[in-house]
């Protein structure tokens, strides 16, 4: 059952991977042009040429990927409460790399859900 498991958490990592990759090289080159051909063809390019724009896609494609793998394995319902832990991820990586600052409500929003991750997962 634990091998089935690393799949939900395959998932997990590919798309906290993901976010951060684009989210760090979008924020280096600031705001998106005004117009919209302009937009798509910044965005086009950012898919294309930035390396690591175009890893978090593809580690977007890699978590669907593995997501099917786990749906394979076990119902809907039991195993999407775990992709909240992606809020959790994000929320605890973002002070160390984006520098970003933490408050108690994220922190005991934080708790809440993996108290019902918990409570969720107790049902399998």
């Amino acid at each position: 059952m634990l091998k089935s498991h690393l799949y939900i958490f395959a998932t997990i990592a590919f798309t906290v991977y993901g976010l951060f990759a684009i989210k760090i090289q979008m924020a280096q080159l600031g705001s998106l042009p005004e117009g919209a051909l302009d937009k798509i063809v910044f965005l086009t390019k950012m898919m294309v040429l930035n390396p690591w724009v175009l890893s978090g896609i593809v580690a977007g494609y890699c978590a669907g990927l593995c997501w099917m793998m786990a749906m394979t394995r076990f119902a809907l319902s039991y195993a999407y409460p775990f992709t909240s832990l992606n809020y959790v991820l994000v929320l605890l990586l973002s002070v160390p790399i984006m520098g970003e600052a933490v408050n108690s409500y994220r922190v005991v929003g934080s708790l809440l859900i993996v108290a019902g991750i918990l409570v969720a997962a107790k049902g399998m």
